[in-house]
């Protein structure tokens, strides 16, 4: 597959909506205690940040009080919930969404779409991307349209009409996780922080668990809840056997400092460095 097709593939519709977070079927108190959880607050410390009584946030997350508008929007700025999910629970209580979602491809968003468009060219021949909260790729730079083709010829079946998302192809008997080396190492692990995106975004929670079902089925049920900190290693890598020998990476993620619109907000630039000279050597000879 040569790299020009890869642009096509993972290219999601610039005039389109980039992030669509389905509305969970979950009532109000239920979402509320969901998040509360994922943040890993108790009431009462909920409460003395909101300067309420334990009692009124357990009336709320019991559906035997309803929330204020005011005191809705204080609750999740101090959970730290993602934007599209305040949207979701201010829908459910009755009151209007406070953010937007406008497209990436929109005029108002022009500036943003060119930055990302740097962060993407500065950083080749390493690969690179840009990932919305449900893990849709949305854009790839050079490096990153050549580490997917090395590490998934077949890719180039896929229907060039809709996005590629990352947690199916990990998922995928065939997609990312094949070529890992260490995947008893990086599995384990990568799955316990898609879990904790989960309990925050559910809507990706079926894809996480498929991922989970493939390192059940390779690694084994005991393994797959074994994670082993390494001193030495400051950063988790990935190992991965290619054709050009065994290629090493770490990632790092930028994200919009403070977003006031659910597409921003939703946005992740992955950026993949080269974990030792040797893979390094390997992407400044192929990248082209």
């Amino acid at each position: 597959m040569s790299q020009a097709q890869w642009p096509r593939l993972y290219r999601a519709d610039r005039n389109g909506p980039i992030f669509a977070h389905p509305m969970t079927t979950h009532p109000l108190p239920t979402t509320l205690r969901q998040v509360r959880k994922a943040s890993r607050l108790s009431q009462l410390e909920l409460s003395l940040r909101l300067g309420v009584s334990q009692r009124h946030v357990s009336f709320v997350e019991s559906g035997r009080a309803n929330p204020s508008r005011e005191l809705l929007m204080a609750w999740l700025q101090e959970l730290d919930a993602p934007l599209v999910v305040r949207n979701e629970v201010m829908l459910k209580a009755g009151y209007a969404p406070v953010y937007s979602a406008t497209p990436l491809g929109d005029p108002a968003l022009a500036q943003i779409d060119e930055a990302l468009g740097q962060l993407l060219t500065a950083h080749d021949p390493m690969p690179a991307l840009v990932i919305d909260a449900h893990w849709n790729v949305l854009r790839l730079n050079r490096g990153g349209q050549w580490l997917a083709a090395t590490l998934m010829p077949w890719a180039a079946e896929l229907a060039a009409t809709e996005p590629v998302n990352v947690l199916d192809l990990l998922a995928h008997p065939e997609g990312f996780t094949k070529p890992i080396v260490n995947l008893p190492e990086m599995g384990p692990a990568f799955l316990a922080h898609l879990r904790h995106e989960a309990a925050i975004q559910p809507a990706i929670a079926p894809k996480v668990e498929a991922f989970a079902a493939l390192l059940r089925d390779r690694i084994g049920e005991q393994n797959l809840h074994k994670i082993e900190p390494q001193p030495t290693a400051p950063v988790l890598t990935t190992r991965y056997r290619t054709q050009y020998g065994e290629l090493a990476f770490f990632s790092m993620f930028t994200t919009f400092g403070t977003p006031q619109d659910i597409t921003l907000a939703s946005l992740r630039v992955e950026h993949i460095f080269a974990a030792d000279e040797a893979t390094h050597a390997v992407l400044r000879a192929q990248v082209h």
